[in-house]
């Protein structure tokens, strides 16, 4: 099995031991998204549509460096801290995903990194 790490400078680097994806006999895994701004290494959003769309656009830089891109995706999972932002998070991932969307999972935690 051939085994490529993939990271970019277009997404934040890895806050702990791992790798931004993997990229695996022709399937890319990517790790999770936090709302930083690679550029700053900051979250600079406050509100939840910003931080949504800082997530999209560091998980959609981490899939081109892979290869691919979003309409190849199968699966997301989504972590919030109050599901209250569902819809508002739901009309930025739609954006993204027009048509044929992933599937995906969409589930509330108590903590995120670096809350």
């Amino acid at each position: 099995m051939n085994r490529q790490i993939i990271s970019t400078d277009k997404a934040p680097a890895a806050i702990g031991p791992y790798s931004q994806a993997v990229k695996i006999n022709g399937m890319l895994f990517t790790s999770g998204q936090v709302p930083i701004v690679p550029e700053t290494g900051k979250i600079e959003a406050t509100d939840i549509e910003g931080q949504a769309e800082q997530v999209m656009n560091n998980l959609e830089a981490v899939i081109k460096a892979g290869g691919s891109d979003l309409s190849r995706v199968v699966k997301c999972t989504i972590f919030l801290k109050d599901l209250g932002h569902f819809a508002k998070v739901n009309e930025i991932y739609g954006a993204r995903f027009k048509s044929s969307p992933p599937a995906r999972s969409c589930v509330q935690v108590a903590k995120l990194p670096l809350d």
